[in-house]
């Protein structure tokens, strides 16, 4: 019954987590696209986001509703990581990876080439390797060392994730992708180790290592991630961060928590994993770190070749594929420059034949006496 009740739990920790992430990303793309409204600069020097581009992401009303269905995952994926292995209930929980493919295909119109299914499916395929070679009863060891153990090296993990999105600009969608992966393995492992859960003691359980770590693992992988959907493709970010929400604790449970594969099936455990590497590393080659806020980029390049497809500058212009170039433009309440209006202006006196004094403005007499 409790097997039973797992897999349910982490089904629906699936769901949630996909809808999740689109909503968040759908917030990011509707505050990049008001920010450029708005002629706010919203990217630091490294060309990631500033803090209040992201706190104006986080109050966004999808990212909100995003939030909330975080919340839900939370609780399923708690649930399954109690009842089951952690080789099997993160299997399940990354089956987030397709819903998010789906939801993203109809919610921010990103269009998916074969490839990229491809890719989508060999880590699905090689993560339900991993959940089929494993046991289906937890294991027994817990060594009191880990708590403590778990808890620094989320420290560690949350302060690097932190460096690396605000530092490496564009660049760090990837890398955020995947902390936030790891940092939410985490979690993972501290529910699966956390003390006063059976029988509850809410003291044993608040001075427990663990539940300091679901709390800053939780608030640091959250914002890393949030991060990363700004700077990058949805798909790509949640790719990497399925691998490291899976393997991670996966490799924790067996080595340190009694977690076992089926015998005579390790073999496929090994093949499982390097799959699921694999495929992540091509679904967050070919998702891009561009992800396109504004829908003006040329489309994704088709077969196995990565990048867009060529386009022209004379058509396009150059500025229009650069925020900072554009937000440098001197634009007035209808989007267009002071030039282009001197050149109306001129039209305009030119075919009424009103004289023309210094520069493109009447020789005499205001609006009214012009009128007349």
């Amino acid at each position: 019954m409790l097997f039973v009740i797992g897999v349910i739990s982490a089904s629906l920790a699936a769901i949630a987590y996909g809808m999740s992430t689109v909503l968040r990303a759908l917030g990011a793309r509707r505050v990049a696209q008001t920010e450029r409204e708005d002629g706010v600069v919203g990217t630091n020097a490294a060309g990631g986001p500033t803090l209040q581009s992201t706190m104006s992401t986080l109050v966004d009303p999808s990212f909100i509703l995003g939030t909330v269905m975080v919340i839900v995952g939370f609780a399923g994926g708690a649930v399954a990581a109690r009842f089951l292995p952690l080789f099997l209930s993160q299997t399940i929980v990354s089956a987030n990876l397709v819903v998010t493919a789906l939801l993203g295909t109809i919610m921010l119109n990103i269009a998916l080439h074969t490839r990229d299914w491809i890719a989508i499916w060999l880590v699905v395929f090689s993560l339900c390797l991993l959940g089929f070679s494993s046991s289906h009863t937890t294991g027994k060891g817990q060594a009191d060392t880990i708590h403590w153990g778990l808890f620094t090296a989320t420290i560690l993990l949350s302060a690097l994730a932190l460096l690396g999105v605000y530092r490496l600009g564009r660049h760090g969608a990837i890398v955020g992708g995947a902390m936030a992966g790891l940092l939410f393995g985490v979690i993972a492992i501290a529910v699966r180790i956390l003390d006063g859960v059976h029988p509850f003691d809410l003291k044993v359980l608040l001075l427990d290592p663990a539940a300091w770590t679901i709390a800053v693992a939780g608030a640091c992988g959250f914002f890393v991630q949030t991060v990363a959907l700004q700077l990058g493709a949805v798909n790509g970010v949640t790719a990497v961060l399925v691998v490291g929400e899976t393997a991670g604790p996966s490799l924790v449970g067996v080595l340190f928590l009694g977690d076992t594969a089926k015998s005579g099936l390790g073999w496929l455990a090994v093949v499982g994993f390097i799959g699921a590497v694999v495929g992540a590393v091509l679904v967050a080659w070919y998702g891009t770190g561009d992800p396109d806020h504004f829908g003006e980029a040329p489309p994704m390049k088709g077969g196995w070749r990565r990048g867009r497809e060529d386009f022209d500058e004379a058509e396009y212009g150059a500025e229009e594929f650069d925020d900072e170039a554009r937000l440098e433009r001197s634009p007035n309440e209808n989007g267009f420059r002071d030039a282009a209006f001197t050149l109306v202006e001129e039209d305009l006196e030119t075919d009424v034949g009103i004289p023309r004094g210094d520069g493109h403005r009447p020789a005499t007499g205001n609006r009214r006496d012009r009128a007349q």
